[in-house]
């Protein structure tokens, strides 16, 4: 074992760019400030529908794009049907939601960001249970 006193330097991470912002590492930049409010509306009305919302849900806003990452939300019905091999059904069932909560999910992220949405893109996965909303903003800045 070697003496600490005696070991080499541990390497250091190299300084990040000026030109980035202390916030950019986390995927958000600065007109991402509503990052919060997009994960609360989300689970909000992943609850309504479903019954059960997720349990860790972060969002990731650059530029034109916002990325939702939901974790656990499966209800408990679907958690049976998973463990029946019914992976398929719960996933067509998890588009169907997705279909249903589309317009609010839009008019939500046009509401927080004051940007129209060009288009929102919807995936699902079982094991683990990740769900991902993205939604493509118009180019420009927001209004608000």
């Amino acid at each position: 074992m070697a003496n600490p006193a005696t070991a080499p330097p541990r390497p250091t991470a190299p300084p990040r760019p000026q030109s980035m912002p202390p916030n950019a590492r986390n995927g958000t930049q600065p007109n991402g400030g509503h990052a919060a409010e997009i994960s609360n509306l989300l689970v909000k009305l992943v609850t309504e529908h479903t019954g059960r919302g997720p349990t860790k849900t972060a969002t990731y806003f650059n530029e034109d794009l916002i990325s939702v990452v939901m974790k656990d939300a499966l209800t408990k019905g679907e958690r049976s049907l998973v463990r029946s091999g019914k992976d398929k059904l719960v996933l067509d069932v998890r588009v169907a939601f997705q279909q249903g909560m589309r317009e609010d999910f839009i008019t939500g992220i046009e509401t927080i960001t004051g940007r129209k949405v060009r288009a929102f893109l919807s995936a699902n996965h079982i094991d683990p249970d990740i769900a991902i909303e993205s939604f493509v903003l118009e180019d420009g800045s927001s209004t608000r």
